[in-house]
């Protein structure tokens, strides 16, 4: 059985899913990973989830303030071979709860365009692609999505 808990940056099985994230973006990316790492730091992370499968971190998720009403996701990992199970679903959507708790009204996000995955997953949980935000302007890989959770 799948449980989460909320927790922060500071969390080493969060740091360790984090450290295997990077990994696999790193290859994904390519030469543009040093541009995108940049804007993952986790020394401001205050909101972060991690789930577990019995007493194994399997996935995370994290939460970062952007604007006065809105949120945006970072940091979401599900282990490579756990994947397809619905633990990313439950991740995003225990994120979305804790935004509306700390009085969010909309999740946003980006991924890339070499993640069509993570696209997927947000199309079916409701995100709406926008047009790029912030360090993302002129991006030609980033693809930014919104939701309102609220």
């Amino acid at each position: 059985m799948l449980h989460i808990i909320r927790t922060d940056s500071d969390n080493p099985d969060f740091r360790e899913l984090v450290r295997l994230l990077d990994q696999d973006l790193a290859i994904r990316d390519g030469e543009e990973h040093a541009f995108y790492s940049q804007f993952n730091q986790l020394d401001k992370i205050r909101y972060a989830v991690v789930a577990y499968l019995e007493s194994q971190p399997v996935g995370c998720g994290a939460l970062r303030a952007y604007s006065e009403d809105a949120v945006e996701v970072k940091r979401m990992f599900v282990l490579p071979e756990l994947r397809g199970r619905g633990i990313a679903g439950q991740v995003l959507t225990e994120l979305e709860t804790w935004a509306a708790e700390l009085d969010f009204t909309h999740c946003i996000l980006e991924t890339g365009k070499k993640q069509p995955e993570a696209i997927q997953l947000y199309q079916k949980a409701g995100y709406e692609l926008i047009p790029n935000y912030g360090q993302y302007l002129e991006v030609e890989n980033s693809v930014c999505m919104q939701k309102k959770i609220k």
